[in-house]
């Protein structure tokens, strides 16, 4: 509905009531929610997708781990396995969310995506729902990979679970918002299945999800401080690592914490690096989706 006023001419202009103003949220909002609940269904009615994410990350916290604990041996009760854990549920969730954009590229070939972007609404709003849908299921799989925590000896609480949880979030809110940005960008699954790995693996082994980020050549270390990964990881390491009784030597073996041009970053510091390189991917996603189809 709108209300007539008059100018002082004699013209009638035609203004909007207080509550139309405020349609284009409530549509962008119904938007995001819409597509967030198609990424949902889609992934729980793939139950070979799901089975399939959690194969890799079982095999290198029990093959990688138990191999490798042989060869580095145990400090004071903690092992390699131990170290590793928060890694592989780092590992789980990049995964997971990297390759949740896949669906971008399929609906493109298929022409679902341009029917989507000559609808009627934000494009902002499509990058956000694919984000918030790709992320949503990545931190469920991360936080499933926490029953296996007492197999391997890592002791969790309520209130460890919850802060892990909320971590696992904001890692893959980041690596969500970044594989969408470069699908939005290709055009061929042929062209995803090469580009992806080759980013996705370097960004993996250079977050120290599986070794410790000490004592690495310069050139090495400058290349882990680059990865915005690296930033996610360590938090996730850190919260791990204070809830177990972890010896001095061990604590020595096995360091958390990073540190930038000789100064060693606080938590807080590395979790607003996170949301920074989430937004810059997010805005490069938005940007990619701005582009003709």
């Amino acid at each position: 509905m709108t209300t007539n006023r008059s100018t002082a001419n004699g013209s009638a202009t035609v203004s909007p009531l207080p509550g139309e103003e405020r349609e284009p949220i409530s549509e962008d909002l119904r938007t995001v929610g819409m597509v967030w609940r198609r990424e949902l269904i889609r992934f729980a009615r793939n139950r070979a997708r799901i089975l399939s994410s959690f194969v890799q990350p079982v095999l290198f916290l029990f093959v990688l781990g138990y191999g490798m604990t042989s060869l580095v041996g145990s400090t004071g009760g903690f092992d390699f396995k131990k170290f590793v854990f928060p890694g592989i549920v780092s590992m789980t969730v990049v995964t997971t969310a990297i390759f949740s954009a896949v669906s971008i590229v399929w609906d493109r070939e298929f022409g679902f995506l341009r029917e989507m972007l000559v609808a009627p609404v934000s494009r902002t709003a499509l990058v956000v729902g694919k984000t918030l849908g790709g992320a949503s299921v990545a931190t469920v799989q991360g936080t499933v990979m926490l029953a296996l925590a007492p197999l391997i000896g890592v002791h969790l609480t309520p209130l460890l679970v919850g802060q892990v949880i909320g971590l696992e979030l904001l890692m893959a809110v980041l690596m969500t918002g970044f594989g969408v940005a470069v699908a939005s960008r290709i055009q061929r699954m042929e062209g995803f299945s090469v580009v992806m790995p080759l980013l996705l693996f370097p960004m993996l082994f250079l977050s120290g999800a599986l070794f410790p980020l000490k004592g690495l050549p310069a050139w090495l270390t400058v290349l882990t401080r680059v990865d915005p990964l690296t930033y996610a990881v360590d938090p996730l390491r850190r919260l791990v690592f204070a809830a177990q009784r972890m010896p001095a030597a061990a604590q020595e073996r096995f360091p958390t914490g990073l540190t930038l041009f000789g100064v060693r970053l606080p938590l807080a510091a590395e979790l607003g690096i996170v949301c920074a390189c989430a937004a810059a991917f997010v805005a490069l996603a938005i940007g990619g989706f701005g582009k003709t189809e």
